[in-house]
């Protein structure tokens, strides 16, 4: 079965300064479907309507975050702060089932110093996010991201992450597998791919070091990857969730040179 790829719109399509707008030009160059991190900044009304009139099936959103100009990045590991929280599940999941999308990544927030007491707040927000999650048929997703990218993110280790969603052990609670992120944090990505795709709810690529398409010059190479997921029957969505180096249509030639199809 081909492997299934997604435009992430928040990183591609800059050419267009409105996510609403984005919604059509992925559609115009071949995409079936797109995920995003924050539609939140646009009334729900207007991204079902601009996801509607593109055609497009809605993959992934993010849970809201908080206000980013004052360093909140999710509220998930954040003591105290558990009905930002629950209100965020509850604005996602609002978003999620008027786009009829299925996967929601809950962000964990930025924490300076990690003591036990984040670690309880985490697990014990993951596993109310499951369970709201489970009456709404959704799927919640943990990312680990690296320090590089996001400094002092709380969440930044996938076997931290692999084993909360163990621990909460729900259908409804899974790994998000930035391959991206995982280069950078722990490398050995057959084996850590191989090790952590049972737990997998969505994949997202982009090169490393500098997040651009595929094919680019980088540390990792992505014949090799997309190859071993269709080896190891991934049946799933991979979301492109990388800047372009140039236009984002003239980048996607990498889709023809992979021998792969939107």
């Amino acid at each position: 079965m081909p492997l299934k790829f997604c435009a992430n719109l928040s990183f591609m399509f800059q050419e267009a300064p409105s996510l609403l707008e984005r919604y059509q030009l992925a559609k115009d160059v071949g995409f079936r479907a797109v995920e995003c991190a924050f539609p939140y900044v646009h009334s729900v009304e207007e991204v079902v309507a601009a996801q509607k009139k593109a055609d497009v099936e809605q993959i992934l959103i993010n849970a809201f975050v908080g206000d980013v100009t004052k360093g909140e990045l999710g509220f998930a590991a954040i003591p105290g702060a558990e009905e930002k929280f629950h209100d965020s599940i509850n604005l996602a999941v609002k978003y999620a089932k008027a786009l009829q999308c299925s996967r929601i990544h809950v962000m964990s927030g930025a924490v300076e110093t990690v003591n036990k007491e984040n670690v309880a707040t985490y697990e014990k927000n993951m596993r109310h996010a499951a369970s709201v999650f489970w009456k709404e048929n959704i799927v919640g997703l943990i990312e680990p991201i690296n320090p590089y990218s996001v400094p002092k993110y709380y969440m930044n280790n996938f076997h931290q992450g692999l084993q909360v969603v163990k621990n909460v052990n729900s259908p409804n609670l899974k790994l998000m597998l930035d391959v991206f992120h995982l280069q950078y944090l722990h490398g050995n990505l057959t084996q850590n791919i191989k090790e952590m795709l049972p737990y997998v709810g969505h994949i997202q690529v982009a090169q490393v070091p500098d997040r651009h398409e595929p094919n680019t010059n980088g540390e990792i190479d992505y014949r090799y990857i997309f190859s071993l997921l269709e080896q190891l029957g991934y049946k799933g969505w991979i979301g492109l969730e990388y800047k372009p180096a140039g236009s984002t249509k003239d980048g996607l030639k990498w889709v023809d040179e992979f021998n792969m199809v939107l």
